[in-house]
């Protein structure tokens, strides 16, 4: 071979690379192993200490040292199933977005065409529904133009604009709707304080993933990501006011620490004097950098910073809580106000801590100002993302801002005459005479003020004002970066275009189901690893044992790319893994048939292993890339953790084809060349199959006989029985109860027939004390808390069931819009699969009859599984649901009857070519299929005993997933061999027949 000299150093770089990558998982494992023994299991207290680290140096390769933060986010992610949490599909309504836009959001001639484009988009989800709404406002008002409907006072639509500018405007200020509600929800998210959140835009769909791991409160997370944006102008205090209540709260902790010192018992006239505590400035060495986003203020010395540094040295509890005042020392050692409208700044992990001081009841009501209200910045000003901004607001009479956000008519960004990136807002007349005042109260202070932008209860920027703006034309200057520019002037339209983002997709998975999942997975992966080890060692002796180390190394290697990829480990990815551990030996088992095959013809054994792995090429490659095909359409259409699964194997194909086919070889051909006793059979197996004389063909037509009955079968039970369709192609919401006792299916579905206005879908889901649940009620509901009502109603119906207390381990909401569009992916994917696997065929073995024959076979394998979902759904003691999971398994049998066709075809190839001047066209595909009966049996036998297992040891989440593969790659398996080699025969000796005739006609 070759290039040995490469594969070893890809092997060996490959190895050290993902023990790098893996050993970030293990750091983290061991410091929340050690986090876990300080909280002494308090998970509150585990999150103290976690954030208390998380800036801390605590993995050091002498190279390079890495925070806990770092670690964490280079670790090996386990997906939502595993370690529970939440994933929240939100979508934002266009509609609703066109219909703000309008100058007469009430139109009849806008809301018929805007009904009319919803109704065709539910249709064909892929339809852009600003172009439906134009298509259908034309054809019902074909002698008005949408500038009618659209025109604003700003200009930039007026009555002369075509139709062409009105739709560029439509899809421009649609776009940056949705991008904006898109970074308000990370903002959100990032300020919840959970561990590696995930917010992704699922495309050009208007919808935004949300991944939370670890949340225990799903109440709030929807309250959280479904509150309509709030854009506020609010009046702050400057640093120089601020100043002044600086040293009053610095004496009033000083007070209240003596008082607690003194006695923890506080009478009323201990509050008193805490209250009454007198000013004195301290000084925090604290030198920050502005963010850019806010005009520098001129501000010179003042005395008062001066005094004050002889107190810098005292005891001061908000600084040793975090908060630095924004103080800076000039060269003379002087103090002076830092630049921008901030007040000071902490660090991260120290904004709880000023929080719950800043927050005291009795520091609120009898120290501070009562119109002082503490605001953080948006973000974190330092390139780290360690240090954060605060502001103290000022509100007016009422509490409130100055100014609400939807007085804002229009912003963009702009170029200033020097080329800096500016803001340009707009606002009504309503607005603007308001803002006249705001803006000549703040230009007329000394030193000038600024005033705050925030959304949301945060600061996005402070902008200082240089003069009054008498007529709502501003313009916000400062150090901005087009992006910066383009973002806040996204977020000052967000008063404007609130259109709230509404979760059309959710799922719950509880910790207890995420750690049973976790015991299962690996469970599952260690009994699969093992049966794959004993299999290959009884057949193929010590060839199997270096089969079993190519697998280890595959294992090895998966998992590893998954941690540099920052992917997420999921359930079905595991059986990923398991399916790629057996699908890994299958290249071996060809390899090795082919070996003997060359050890039987007399061949020695460096030659017999050369030709072992030359003849065996084209099947393995042609197998993995069919395979890799399915797994592509997978990734591409499939969501969540059916995408996990694609990547996964994906990956293991890639990895598969490494070691079986380039590592091993090195392995044989040094253990060949220094004489090494390399055995590939024990006397029990060396024959197995040799001599088979099956007569495929001539049994043809009593395999299409079964197969038919049973198709005609299942058909028949699909138009009366149906399909156990879940939520994702009915929409819904599905959940998975453990009850204290045992409980009836039949009881707990009476229980919830009232209270569920309706009978919701009641199974037992694994063991007699869970059900799974599944109901439609308020499904199509747009209220906020449609989820909170039907758990009330769930819980209404369950309480009065003999099941006692319970635990909802799992929820599951599905709106009927993206059921609609999942139902559609998931018909396109398995077209696409098909066509993908006929023009491959085609392409590679030049034969239409092979490419006809394998599209009819692999119909057959997604009709026969079909039809066993059809006909055992509610017999079987496992659930058996039309879903997601069940269409990669389809699309994973459709790869795999590949895999089993491609080597069928393969040696089909072979022995036509050797048999020219054979006219029984029949009799030598015959030859072919027992020629290649052994090796088919073996890599189909490998694959069938790991999954197997998944379906014995991966629990009941994954049983029906399991379930499809299993039957599924048997039915590949029968039907490569019984339906596709037969077919592809008799289609061979039906177009010789017709060229025979055409020539004998000639």
């Amino acid at each position: 071979m070759k290039n040995q000299g490469v594969v070893k150093f890809f092997a060996i770089a490959l190895i050290l690379v993902c023990l790098y990558q893996l050993s970030f998982t293990l750091k983290a494992y061991m410091i929340e192993k050690e986090a876990d023994e300080v909280s002494m299991g308090d998970p509150v207290l585990k999150r103290k200490y976690l954030d208390s680290i998380a800036t801390e140096k605590v993995y050091n390769l002498g190279i390079k040292s890495f925070t806990y933060l770092q670690v964490k986010e280079a670790q090996l992610n386990l997906g939502l199933d595993l370690q529970g949490g939440m994933n929240v599909v939100m979508e934002i309504s266009v509609a609703d977005i066109i219909r703000a836009l309008a100058s007469d959001s009430k139109s009849p001639a806008l809301n018929a065409a805007l009904e009319s484009a919803i109704a065709a988009k539910s249709v064909n989800p892929e339809a852009d529904i600003i172009d439906e709404f134009t298509k259908q406002f034309k054809a019902s008002n074909p002698n008005l133009k949408l500038s009618a409907v659209f025109f604003n006072k700003d200009q930039q639509i007026s009555l002369t604009s075509t139709d062409e500018e009105v739709v560029q405007y439509l899809k421009t200020e649609s776009a940056a709707s949705v991008d904006r509600i898109y970074k308000i929800l990370k903002t959100r998210i990032d300020q919840f304080g959970v561990t590696q959140p995930t917010v992704q835009l699922l495309g050009n769909s208007g919808r935004v993933m949300v991944e939370l791991p670890g949340v225990d409160n799903p109440e709030r997370v929807r309250r959280l990501l479904q509150n309509t944006a709030k854009l506020e102008f609010w009046n702050v205090y400057s640093v120089q006011e601020f100043d002044a209540h600086f040293g009053k709260i610095s004496d009033y902790l000083k007070n209240k620490n003596k008082l607690n010192e003194a006695d923890s018992s506080k009478s009323a006239n201990d509050t008193t004097k805490l209250a009454a505590a007198t000013s004195t400035t301290a000084i925090g060495d604290s030198s920050k950098t502005d963010t850019g986003l806010a005009k520098k203020a001129d501000t010179g010395t003042k005395d008062s910073a001066t005094l004050a540094a002889e107190k810098a040295q005292e005891r001061n509890f908000l600084i040793e809580a975090g908060f630095f005042p924004n103080y800076a020392q000039t060269e003379d050692g002087k103090y002076t106000f830092g630049d921008g409208a901030h007040i000071g700044s902490s660090a991260v992990k120290d904004t709880a801590k000023v929080n719950a001081i800043l927050n005291d009841s009795i520091l609120r009501e009898q120290v501070l100002p009562a119109d002082m209200v503490f605001a953080w910045g948006n973000k974190p000003v330092d390139e780290e993302g360690k240090v954060m901004f605060m502001y103290a607001l000022k509100a007016e009479r009422d509490g409130g801002a100055a100014l609400e956000g939807d007085v804002v008519t229009d912003a963009r960004p702009t170029v200033d005459q020097l080329g800096g990136n500016e803001i340009s807002m707009t606002m009504s007349l309503e607005g603007a005479q308001k803002w006249r005042k705001i803006t000549a109260t703040a230009a007329a202070a000394k030193p000038q003020k600024a005033v705050a932008i925030v959304l949301d209860g945060l600061v996005y920027s402070a902008p200082t004002v240089n003069g009054e703006i008498p007529n709502g034309q501003s313009r916000i200057m400062g150090s901005f970066t087009p992006e910066e520019a383009k973002d806040l002037s996204n977020i000052l339209k967000a008063g404007k275009l609130p259109a709230p983002a509404r979760i059309v997709e959710e799922a719950v998975v509880g910790p207890t189901l995420g750690k049973d999942s976790i015991n299962s997975g690996m469970l599952s992966i260690l009994v699969g690893f093992l049966a794959v080890i004993l299999t290959m060692y009884i057949v193929y002796n010590t060839a199997g044992l270096i089969a079993d180390l190519a697998v280890l190394l595959n294992l090895f290697f998966i998992v590893g790319t998954l941690a540099s990829f920052q992917a997420a480990l999921t359930l079905p990815g595991i059986a990923g893994i398991i399916l790629t551990l057996g699908m890994a030996v299958d290249a071996n088992v060809l390899i090795y048939e082919r070996i003997k095959e060359e050890i039987w013809a007399g061949r020695n054994l460096r030659t017999a292993i050369a030709n072992g792995y030359k003849n065996a090429s084209s099947a393995i490659i042609d197998s993995n890339l069919t395979t890799a095909l399915a797994g592509a359409v997978l990734a591409v259409f499939g969501s969540g953790p059916i995408s996990g699964f694609a990547i996964t194997l994906l990956i293991g194909i890639a990895s598969s084809m490494f070691t079986a086919f380039l590592l091993t070889r090195v392995i044989f051909e040094w253990m060949a060349k220094r004489e090494k006793n390399v055995s590939f059979w024990f006397p029990a197996t060396k024959s197995l199959l040799r001599n088979a004389n099956f007569d495929f063909i001539g049994k043809s037509k009593l395999f299409y006989t079964v197969s038919g009955i049973l198709i005609i079968a299942g058909i028949g039970s699909m138009v009366t029985r149906g399909f156990d369709t879940g939520v994702d192609f009915e929409g819904g919401w599905s959940y998975v109860v453990k009850f204290e006792n045992p409980v009836s299916a039949a009881d707990a579905r009476a229980a919830l027939e009232k209270p569920l206005e309706g009978k919701p879908e009641v199974k037992v889901y694994g063991t007699d004390n869970s059900l799974k649940i599944t109901t439609t009620y308020q499904i199509n509901s747009l209220d906020a808390k449609a989820s909170e009502m039907v758990l009330a109603k769930l819980d209404e119906g369950l309480k009065t069931t003999q099941g006692g207390k319970y635990e909802i381990l799992t929820s599951y909401k599905v709106g009927p819009t993206v059921a609609s569009d999942i139902k559609q992916a998931a018909i396109l994917s398995i077209v696409l699969a098909l066509i993908g696997m006929f023009i491959y065929i085609l392409i590679r073995f030049r034969r239409w009859q092979f490419a006809v024959a394998t599209v009819i076979m692999l119909v057959h394998d997604v009709m026969l599984v079909l039809s066993l979902f059809s006909l055992l759904h509610g017999i079987v003691p496992f659930g058996l649901e039309i879903d997601q999971a069940f269409i990669a398994a389809i699309l994973t049998v459709i790869g795999y009857s590949i895999n089993d066709s491609v080597v069928v075809f393969d040696r089909v190839r072979e022995f036509l070519g050797e048999h020219k001047h054979e006219k029984d066209t029949s009799k030598v595909i015959n030859l072919a299929l027992n020629n290649t009966l052994s090796r088919t049996i073996m890599t189909s036998l490998t694959t069938i005993i790991v999954i197997l297992l998944v379906f014995l040891f991966g629990g009941e989440t994954i049983r029906g997933f399991a379930f499809a593969l299993t039957t599924g790659i048997i039915l590949g398996t029968y039907s490569s061999l019984c339906i596709g080699s037969p077919l592809s025969a008799q289609l061979i000796e039906w177009s010789n027949k017709k060229a025979a005739q055409k020539n004998g006609d000639k």
